[in-house]
């Protein structure tokens, strides 16, 4: 049978907090005043970090969580933060026993955005009952709605993945120059993920690129310096003539390419010659 906390006036019981990145970094944090270790994860001693509400229901509306000070703990750094190490990070909050180590979450999501103001960070949660939200009746729509590789799409990602090496940084612009990398034209919109280097894990999209430079949508870090590698993989635009002429998959394309659009009823009849 499970704990049934703060079932008496007086119990030995704080808060923890769990972050699971998406580089497989997982960091644990507790309101108690000494260390925690349960699960195998040790929880560091974070007394300033109380969270300010918790609302559960049974119903399928998002859940709302409110915290101060999750963002502000040593262990968490203003660089990691502005790198995009904890977007989209799994997050986790619950009670615990300090002596028994007896536990149970409360609530249980992801960070949606992190905004910056000032010298502090913010971060918006969201409930795993946002899944719920989603709209999964597919729409009509000219181009495709598979992510690229993925199982609508069919293809297989390792056919357009490449490892690549930095071979120059101009740090007044931040362009990059990696050895190895396929065409711009085929990368741009696409996504690069650092494997070793001072961003190891960090995940970029590639958003322009003039000859052989490239232009990432987040700040190179000092540190970073040839011979450092990634992978890059490559971009689709989700276009019917770009499925079947270049990919040669138009037997997957999930979209409606030939459907009349809105301005179909705006048009009017005019006089023949």
């Amino acid at each position: 049978m499970s704990r049934v906390f703060f079932a008496e006036p007086l119990e030995t019981v704080a808060t923890y907090w769990r972050i699971m990145r998406r580089d497989g970094v997982t960091l644990g944090f507790t309101s108690h005043n000494r260390d925690l270790i349960f699960e195998g994860i040790a929880h560091l001693a974070a007394p300033g970090m109380v969270p300010s509400s918790i609302r559960r229901s049974a119903d399928l509306a998002s859940e709302l969580v409110e915290m101060e000070g999750i963002l502000s703990h040593a262990a968490i750094t203003p660089a990691d933060l502005r790198m995009g190490r904890y977007d989209g990070a799994t997050i986790e909050v619950g009670v615990v026993d300090w002596e028994s180590l007896e536990h149970s979450a409360l609530f249980a999501g992801q960070i949606g955005s992190i905004s910056e103001n000032g010298e502090s960070f913010e971060a918006s949660l969201q409930s795993a009952k946002t899944l719920f939200e989603r709209d999964l009746v597919p729409r009509t729509s000219p181009t495709c709605r598979a992510r690229f590789c993925d199982r609508d799409c069919g293809l297989n990602p390792a056919r357009f993945t490449h490892l690549v090496r930095v071979l120059s940084i101009d740090t007044g612009s931040g362009a990059i120059v990696f050895a190895d990398a396929p065409a711009p034209a085929t990368i741009v919109g696409g996504r690069l993920r650092w494997i070793d280097g001072p961003q190891a894990g960090v995940e970029m999209r590639i958003m322009a690129a003039s000859g052989s430079e490239l232009t990432l949508d987040r700040d190179i870090v000092s540190g970073l310096a040839a011979s450092h590698r990634a992978f890059v993989v490559e971009a689709c635009d989700h276009t019917i003539a770009t499925c079947a002429a270049r990919f040669g998959n138009a037997a997957n394309f999930r979209g409606e390419p030939f459907m009349p659009g809105n301005d179909l009823l705006t048009r009017y009849g005019t006089g023949g010659a």
